[in-house]
């Protein structure tokens, strides 16, 4: 339901299309009737979102962001709450995305420009493990499984897959727009560019550049979208695949200066999310979700277009930069509690998927890869096929199934992250949590079904279920061949903790 108070002049609503029924939770009907012609290869529009918290939109419970676009897609689609990405970072969950593999079977279990040869501070008690820089070319990524299928395959926003010899164009996209080897851009205000002193180097988004001038004052989240609409325009007679990955709301928080003043206006005593710049951005990318959504449906193709809307982890929640809350779960990204690793996911499948439908199987990055090869009914690659870690969603998204045979997620992030978490290992069975810390070698243990804010650990209490999980996560890790950290010799002890 729309909170009180409107957005201000600009932003851009989907059409009043009137909704279907709502259908209960995790209770599809067995079928439903297809809308369009499903003959064809339908269009895939991936929105990627950089560092959204679980709760950052208001179909999942903001107090102060709107975002009726987004909230409109959940409504015609099936939105999922127990979405995890396969990191608390971003560089991970994109090579995740892209292979269908977990970070750590890829070896990429830290972002691009701290991976390679550890470098620990001497207030770290261990080292890291070596992680590979770059997606491997050998991989065969969702884009060229789609491309040899017939896909124009497009990457417009960020990347952070490895330098340039790894870009998109070296992993199955015909075209790419914006993405570097980069996290982050220097700013999200025209030319998009910087010396980055931390860094000591120029940042820049590159393919924006407009030589008849007219960028002064253009906004990135809105230029990435002009560059994705002018994309979909040109090959409205598909089939496209399209990653429309926008920085935001990674930092720098920059958002417009109107949507900043209203949301300063409406934030009052008691509210959770109460960061004007940050809920600016936020509108933002609901105001470019509802321009691709219009596109779609003025071009006509809205009804053989899949949308999927992701976040690559939770919200960054740290003291030092006071971005986020993701309350009511715990930490934020860099670390392996919900903050940092549950996400928002929508999916509208029109004709396939029953509108306003909630689901809370946990699901995760991995998932995507053969999810999208069933839809469009792509064979890709059998000997990468077997190497994937995820498993279809189609089933749970068509109704034609309410599990997806699957108990277990497990996440591995060998690295310090800072104000987040010391290095660490976890795992989700059912409704069951264990975390294990590599300093120390704690474990902690918790219900998320009675405590999802993981403030009761329960370790102590279960010992016996602590030693089975325990065991069911050395297992995986051994299997998937995970890299651990070891003993730092720079380690300084009286700097620890």
């Amino acid at each position: 339901m729309r909170k009180s108070g409107l957005l201000p002049a600009g932003i851009l609503l989907i059409s009043n299309l009137p909704l279907a029924a709502a259908g209960s939770a995790d209770n599809q009907p067995e079928s439903f009737a297809t809308t369009g012609s499903m003959n064809e290869k339908p269009n895939i529009i991936f929105i990627m979102v950089d560092d959204m918290g679980w709760t950052d939109l208001e179909c999942y419970g903001s107090d102060l962001h709107e975002t009726p676009n987004i909230d409109r897609l959940a409504e015609e689609g099936m939105r999922f709450t127990n979405a995890y990405s396969a990191a608390a970072i971003c560089t991970p969950t994109r090579a995740a995305l892209m292979t269908g593999k977990h970070p750590a079977r890829l070896g990429m279990t830290i972002w691009h420009e701290y991976s390679g040869e550890p470098r620990p501070g001497i207030h770290e008690r261990l080292a890291g493990p070596f992680t590979e820089s770059n997606l491997p070319l050998d991989e065969y990524t969702i884009a060229e499984a789609l491309r040899d299928e017939g896909y124009y395959t497009a990457h417009v926003g960020k990347w952070h897959l490895g330098n340039a010899v790894h870009y998109p164009e070296a992993h199955g996209f015909n075209i790419n727009i914006g993405g570097t080897m980069w996290g982050m851009p220097f700013t999200y205000w025209y030319p998009f560019s910087g010396w980055r002193e931390t860094d000591n180097e120029f940042r820049y988004v590159p393919g924006l550049e407009n030589p008849a001038g007219g960028n002064k004052g253009s906004y990135l989240t809105d230029r990435l979208t002009d560059e994705a609409i002018k994309i979909i325009e040109a090959r409205k007679d598909g089939p496209l695949f399209m990653h429309l990955s926008y920085y935001s709301p990674h930092v720098p928080v920059e958002g417009k200066p109107g949507f900043t003043r209203y949301f300063e206006e409406k934030i009052r005593d008691g509210m959770i999310h109460r960061n004007a710049e940050y809920a600016a951005m936020i509108a933002s990318i609901d105001e470019n979700a509802g321009r691709i959504m219009n596109v779609l449906q003025k071009e006509g193709i809205e009804d053989n277009t899949i949308v999927f809307f992701y976040s690559d982890n939770g919200g960054l929640d740290s003291p030092r930069v006071n971005v986020n809350n993701n309350y009511p779960l715990r930490s934020g990204k860099g670390s392996l509690y919900e903050g940092g690793i549950r996400v928002p996911l929508i999916v509208k499948w029109p004709g396939r998927t029953s509108p306003h439908t909630l689901n809370s199987l946990p699901v995760t990055t991995m998932d995507f890869y053969p999810t999208i090869l069933e839809m469009t009914n792509t064979a890709g690659d059998e000997s990468h096929n077997i190497n994937i870690d995820g498993v279809s969603l189609v089933p749970v998204l068509t109704g034609q199934a309410k599990s997806l045979g699957r108990e277990k997620l497990f996440w591995h992030y060998p690295h310090y992250y800072p104000d987040a978490t010391t290095p660490v290992s976890a795992m989700r069975k059912g409704d069951w949590k264990l975390l294990h810390y590599f300093e120390d070698d704690s474990i902690e243990l918790y219900n998320l079904a009675d405590d999802q804010g993981e403030t009761d650990d329960l370790a102590g209490q279960l010992p016996e279920l602590k030693t089975r999980l325990y065991d069911m996560l050395q297992i995986w890790r051994r299997e998937i061949n995970a890299q651990f950290p070891s003993f730092n010799p720079d380690f300084e002890p009286e700097l620890w903790h």
